[in-house]
């Protein structure tokens, strides 16, 4: 049974966007119909029965603008099937899982959101924005380090789960 889903996401240097825009042409390819936007597009969840919403994560806080959102639209996700993911651990860190903020685990956990899946990031020298990422990207840290049969293995998934929701 296809759903209108929303991907949305808060990417600092489009990493999180290249995994949110990647989960959405798997959901399609499911049958899904499915919105991929980045948070400050996102006006109103209403015509969305899942939401999978994606931040980067650094120095372990998700973007303000993703924690916004969950404030924002909590009554609305409460009715909604909900997944979350962050991305940004690269180098030799790549594939530690990073824990959720409290903030976002107490969100999460208020609307029934499943636990944050974490996914490798990227860090190139041409995107890396502030100076210490600009520096890092320099070094042994740069690269793409996004797994992406990992992320389209996680969105086939979820696009199980929501076809087979009663939500």
């Amino acid at each position: 049974m296809s759903r209108k889903v929303l991907v949305a996401y808060a990417s600092k240097m489009g990493g999180t966007a290249g995994i949110a825009e990647a989960i959405g042409a798997e959901l399609r390819e499911q049958g899904h119909d499915v919105d991929v936007l980045d948070v400050t597009q996102v006006h109103t969840i209403e015509p969305y029965q899942a939401v999978v919403l994606g931040s980067a994560i650094y120095i372990r806080r998700w973007r303000r603008e993703a924690v916004r959102f969950l404030r924002a639209n909590a009554d609305g996700l409460r009715t909604r099937q909900v997944w979350l993911f962050h991305s940004g651990p690269v180098g030799p860190d790549k594939d530690q899982d990073q824990q959720m903020p409290p903030v976002v685990r107490r969100l999460a956990r208020d609307i029934g959101a499943t636990p944050a899946v974490t996914f490798a990031g990227r860090l190139e020298p041409a995107t890396a924005k502030g100076f210490l990422a600009r520096r890092l990207a320099k070094g042994n840290l740069a690269g793409d380090s996004r797994n992406w049969a990992e992320i389209r293995a996680w969105a086939t998934d979820l696009g199980i789960a929501i076809s087979a929701s009663r939500h």
